[in-house]
This record gives structure tokens, sequence and C-alpha cells, in this order.
């Protein structure tokens, strides 16, 4: 069954590229197309690399400390990458850009200002975006390190360092591949972020790249190489990240509670210093979100509210649909680790949204009014392009309950609706609610398809507030995007805090 899914999401995702290519005339790309693969993979590599590399002391000060507060933190960690990215830059250029509150306070000191255009405003909005989903990766990786393991090596007098070297980096092996891989196709898909932020010509991605080729030009072969090129790289990505996998060996634990001693001295106010700076750097933008959204709440135009639960009814019934097919996806790749599953999961998060929707504009055409169909092609791209995260959130521990406890379930004739009762679903609560969580926002903030697709009455929360904006009502933009943010943030706190009840 699992391969059957797999081949399936191949053939749609394969299917839509070609038919974007055939109604193409030709693949060349010219000089402006590979300048704009070369600055995709150089800002994609840098923002991957700065927030995995960031990520692991702020998971490691949150796994290892417990203080007033700990679970509001954990949720805010969510809360930058649940963001659309244009309400997300938004917060940033209140922070950092000309007139921004960091700049404000270098010329009150006669210092020179800093620039958020280019290159490293591209990488700072991205860090900012994925750092917390690293975060949350690497932190369940973290929290399933048996607590009896950390005991045994209290007990045998082991330091930090040797708890590192036997026990967290053998984890880290195993966790940072994949959570590199998803970030770096994630900002090598990033469309908003580098049109706000590029700076110009020079500051090019592939995503934007595309969206002038079928926006501007109509040039779908162009469209279609582009693509290609970015299939090309996310494939690679994804075969390095499943050759550099190494299983940890915890072996099972108890589950058990158990109060670990954590470092004093100075990895105690280390670990508060972390803590401290990723919260500042994550809460101000959302701050300035909220200030700006809260004096239009009481004036939202009439069109939001409908459009806001088409948007919750899309993101609740992908989010169903994308759930159940990774965690089938993962169990398998799990039992049996095969390429195909591998490549058929990262493909549709390698693939551009902009060209997957021109591709079912494409085919459903001929066949029917695109905008009849709207919502239900929406929730197939969405669930398409949320699987890759629910996939790599859920792998790691679908291979840890498959080491620890695949043959006593296999000796027991444990299987079917059973084992995924008794076994599969508590051992899982925890990652499948926060995999959720993520889908659900995701699905909450997609502006790609429904673009594309949507009528009058089919116009999604985002539309709604790109159509506001368009139109020069900034006040009633800002507080329809504060909705939006509420929305998917209230999603993902539901999904996720019932995984870690559930858990408990």
């Amino acid at each position: 069954m699992a391969l059957g899914l797999a081949l399936a999401l191949l053939a749609l995702v394969l299917a839509l590229v070609l038919a974007v290519a055939w109604r193409g005339t030709g693949l060349a790309l010219g000089p402006a197309d590979w300048a704009a693969v070369r600055f995709s993979l150089v800002q994609a590599g840098l923002s991957a690399l700065v927030s995995t590399v960031l990520a692991i002391p702020v998971a490691r000060a949150l796994a290892r400390r417990r203080f007033p507060g700990r679970g509001a933190l954990i949720t805010l960690m969510g809360a930058p990458f649940l963001l659309p990215a244009v309400v997300a830059v938004l917060g940033l250029l209140a922070i950092f850009g000309r007139s921004g509150l960091l700049n404000r306070g270098l010329e009150a000191l006669g210092l020179p200002t800093v620039s958020i255009y280019g290159l490293h405003g591209v990488v700072l909005a991205h860090v900012f975006l994925n750092l917390p989903l690293a975060v949350r990766m690497i932190l369940q990786g973290w929290l399933a390190i048996p607590s009896e393991r950390l005991r045994l090596a209290g007990s045998l007098g082991f330091g930090p360092s040797e708890v590192f070297r036997h026990l967290e980096a053998p984890m880290l092996r195993e966790v940072l591949p994949g959570a590199l891989v998803v970030i770096m196709v994630v900002c090598l898909t990033s469309f908003a972020v580098v049109l706000t932020l590029g700076g110009g010509p020079a500051a090019t991605t592939i995503e934007l790249a595309i969206y002038q080729a079928v926006r501007f030009d109509f040039d779908l072969g162009r469209a279609a190489g582009l693509a290609g090129v970015q299939l090309a790289i996310g494939g690679v990505a994804a075969l390095a990240a499943w050759g550099l996998y190494r299983p940890t060996g915890f072996g099972a634990g108890l589950d058990r509670r158990l109060e670990v001693a954590a470092p004093a001295g100075w990895r105690l106010w280390g670990d508060g210093l972390v803590l401290g700076a990723v919260t500042l750097f994550l809460t101000l933008p959302l701050l300035a979100v909220l200030l700006r959204g809260l004096p239009g709440l009481a004036e939202l135009p009439a069109q939001v509210l409908p459009a806001a639960l088409r948007s919750v009814l899309v993101a609740l019934v992908s989010t169903v649909i994308a759930t159940a097919l990774a965690l089938t996806l993962a169990l398998e790749s799990a039992r049996r680790p095969r390429g195909l599953i591998e490549a058929a999961v990262t493909l549709p998060l390698a693939t551009s949204g902009l060209v997957l929707g021109t591709g079912l504009f494409l085919l459903v055409q001929p066949l029917a009014t695109p905008m009849v169909l709207a919502l239900p092609v929406t929730v197939l791209v969405n669930t398409a392009l949320s699987l890759p995260y629910l996939y790599r959130v859920l792998l790691p521990e679908t291979r840890a309950l498959q080491a620890d406890y695949g043959r006593l379930a296999e000796s027991l004739s444990l299987s079917g609706w059973s084992r995924l009762r008794w076994l599969v679903l508590p051992r899982l609560a925890r990652p499948l609610g926060f995999g959720a969580g993520l889908a659900a926002a995701l699905s909450m903030g997609d502006l790609g398809v429904i673009a594309l697709f949507a009528g009058e009455g089919q116009a999604t929360l985002p539309l709604v507030v790109g159509q506001l904006a368009g139109a020069y009502r900034m006040e009633a933009a800002a507080a329809a995007a504060l909705l939006l943010v509420t929305l998917s943030f209230a999603l993902f706190w539901a999904f996720d805090a019932g995984g870690r009840r559930a858990a408990a």
C-alpha cells in the first residue's frame, strides 16, 4: 500500500510538471536563469546551515532545563514558521528595516544604519522563519533519548562532554540531515521573502524566476525547465540526507519521567542566554505584527470571515489526508528503507507550488471550469506540499518504534488496526500532533494555487489579505493578516497540545 501511494504521488507531481512543459515552447535556460540557480543554492545552503547550527544549543537548553513558561516557549517556537511569509517579512521590516527599531536605535547612537535587503536579508528572514522548525525537529530527537540512558550516564560519572559524545551526538547524526534537507528545500522554494528582500535582479531565486516566466512572459517551457532544475537539486539533497542517516541504537526506555541533573555553573548561564536571545529574536517581529493589526480588527471587511471559514475547512481536510499518508509512508520506510518513498515524499517540496498549480490549471481547464474546483484542487496541492514536513517529523520516531518494538509486535501477531491503536498511535502521539499542527498552519497560510483558481466565492483568507493589500487598504489587510496568524497558530496549538497530552 505504501509503495502504491509513493508511486501515485510521484506520478501526480511529474504529470503536473510535464503538463506545464508540454504547453511550453522549449526548455532552454539563459544566463539569468543559471544565475538564479546559483543564488538559490547559496542562500538556501546558508539559511539551512545557520538555522540548524543555531537550533542545536536552543534545543539542548529546552531539553535539559525546566523553568516556568517552558511549555509556552516551546509553543512559541512554532509561531514564526506558521506565519505567512509576507506577514513575517512585514514584522522583520518593522524591526530591521530602514525605519525599523534597530536603525532608529543606531541613529540615536550616531552609528551607521544597516540594510536588510540583499543576500544577508534573505538569510535573516529564512533563519527567522525556519530556526523554530529546526529547534522543534531537533528537540523531538532529544526527547526521544530514553531518560534511563541519561540516568545511567550520570551514575557512570559522565560529564557534559561524555554525554554529548555517547548520547547526543548519535541522535544529532540521525536528526540533522533530515532537518537540513527540509529547511534547504523550503528556502529553495521561497518566494515572498526573496521578492521583498532580495534587492534586485542579482538576488533572484529559481522560484522567483518561475513566477516571472509564468506570470509575465507565460513561458511555460522555461518555467518547466527551472522546475526540473529545482527537482534535481531537491533530489540530490534527499539522497545526501538518506546516505548520511545513521540509526542511534539507544534501545527502548520505560517512558518514565526521571529527573536528571542538568549541568550547572556557566552552562546554566549559557542556556539562559541562548533561550533569552532566541526569545527576543522571535517575539519582537511577532509583536510588531500584533500592534499593526490590532486597530483594524473591529472593522474587518465582510469578505474576511467567510474566507476564514473556507481556509479552516481546507486546512483541516488537507491535514487529515496528509497525516494519514505521512504515517503510512513513514511506517513503511522504517520497516524497509526504500529510495522510492524518500524521493516521492521530497519531490512535492522540491517542485514549485506555482508550477503544480499551473499544471493543475492546464489539466483541469479542458474538463471543467477551474473556479468550480478551486477548493478541492487547493486541498490536493496543500496535502502534497505539507506531506514532506510530516514525513520528516515522523520518520525518526517510526524508525525507533520499529527498532524497539517491531519484533515484539510481530511475535504477538499485532497488526492492522490493533497495532495502530495499541502501539503506533500512543508511541507517536507527540510527533503526530506536532506534524499535524504544522500541516494545518501551512495550509492556512498558503497563497499559491488558490490565486490561480479562485473566483469570488472561493477566496481563502490569504488571498483576501493579498487583495486588500493590493487595494492599498493597509489597515484592513493588517487586521485580516492578524486574524490569519491567530487562526494558524490556534490550529497548530490544538494539534500540538493534543499530541503532547496523548503522549503524557
